[in-house]
């Protein structure tokens, strides 16, 4: 593909909830006009952009876009979510939904691109396949997380914050949107003089990271979790600030020796008022958040591949924790939750942790 513009999709005032048919339809009245367009590239952010973001904001938050000419016939529009695993599952449904239309091709997520045709520039800074390379470290205790060092041969102290966004670009240009949000466990940026291993040519990270994955996947291809093995520990402490904190964890899990089974952590943290109770909620939210962690632990179920951690409840807020295998059915449950109760302001975070780490300060002997 040549050369792609992009625009943020600009949240409205006045949401409208579509679906994605609903889209595809309006899509389908307008769809010769954006081909010339696209085609013709001189007002694209004009008359395709800033069109097709509200109606794509109408669906849900976090659409970004790509479009450019495939070849001369075929334009491509590209639905984006800038890495954030939460929205991947949005942008894939999205795209298998649109119907077939003659001069157009649709893609979920931004492609991996052929290393050959990657070449960056930004901030007075060139990113090519000849001045990046790689390494693996080895973590004590933990085999099976893949921790890289990216080593660019002219970072320096002063352009190291722009030398990491420009290896972050790239490395979603080279493997992929999906593959960079979701292969890669932990990363740092280095200069040469920081090396403390043989590097690798940064053309072989794809081979490296499919090595990795088949290996995971047989490792734990067998591993299962037996339901009847719960046991939850409630456990009381205090905050920094001095309020109170309580948690029920399933401690049953925490001691599971293959954790990295499920290496998926969510995290949906409910805000209330909470200020004449000590932190802790009045009976009425209570109840109310009661009610949307059953449901949660409902669809989230352990033969589908999630595990419900526990819940911890203090200074004003509720967070609610699973591990899965993958992330895309706890994303949508989640952010079903979330629009279900306006009433609150709920946050979303789910994020790679193998082993768990986010919980070890939750271990007792």
């Amino acid at each position: 593909m040549g050369i792609f513009d992009k625009i943020l999709g600009k949240k409205q005032p006045e949401k409208e909830t579509k679906t994605y048919k609903d889209f595809w339809d309006w899509f389908l009245t307008k769809e010769k006009t954006f081909f010339e367009v696209v085609k013709g590239r001189e007002h694209i952010e004009e008359q395709f952009f800033d069109v097709i973001s509200p109606e794509l904001t109408k669906i849900n938050d976090g659409y970004y876009f790509l479009s450019g000419m495939c070849d001369e016939d075929t334009a491509e529009l590209i639905i984006t979510v800038e890495g954030d695993v939460k929205k991947i599952i949005f942008a894939e449904e999205l795209v298998a939904a649109a119907p077939k239309i003659d001069h157009w091709k649709f893609t979920a997520l931004k492609p991996e691109t052929d290393i050959e045709n990657i070449g960056l520039k930004m901030g007075g800074l060139e990113f090519t396949k000849n001045n990046i390379c790689f390494y693996s470290n080895d973590i004590e205790g933990y085999p099976d997380e893949i921790d890289l060092v990216f080593v660019y041969e002219n970072l320096n102290e002063e352009n190291r914050e722009s030398a990491t966004t420009g290896i972050c670009i790239f490395l979603d240009n080279f493997l992929g949107e999906l593959n960079f949000a979701t292969q890669i466990d932990t990363f740092s940026i280095i200069g040469k003089s920081e090396v403390e291993q043989e590097l690798i040519p940064i053309e072989k990270l794809k081979e490296f990271l499919l090595w990795r994955e088949r290996e995971f996947t047989e490792k734990y291809k067998d591993s299962q979790i037996l339901e009847n093995e719960d046991q939850f520990s409630l456990l009381e402490a205090t905050l920094e600030n001095g309020m109170p904190l309580m948690a029920t964890v399933n401690a049953s899990l925490l001691k599971y020796d293959a954790k990295a089974s499920y290496p998926w952590i969510s995290v949906l943290k409910i805000s209330y008022d909470g200020k004449n109770n000590n932190g802790f909620p009045e009976e009425a939210d209570y109840n109310t958040m009661n009610t949307i962690e059953d449901y949660a632990v409902e669809l989230l179920k352990p033969k589908e591949g999630h595990l419900y951690i526990g819940r911890e409840t203090a200074d004003n807020s509720k967070s609610i924790y699973f591990a899965s295998k993958d992330f895309r059915q706890p994303s949508k449950v989640f952010d079903q939750i979330i629009k279900e109760n306006p009433q609150y302001k709920i946050s979303l975070e789910i994020y790679k942790d193998k082993y768990w780490q986010s919980f070890e300060h939750y271990n007792v002997n």
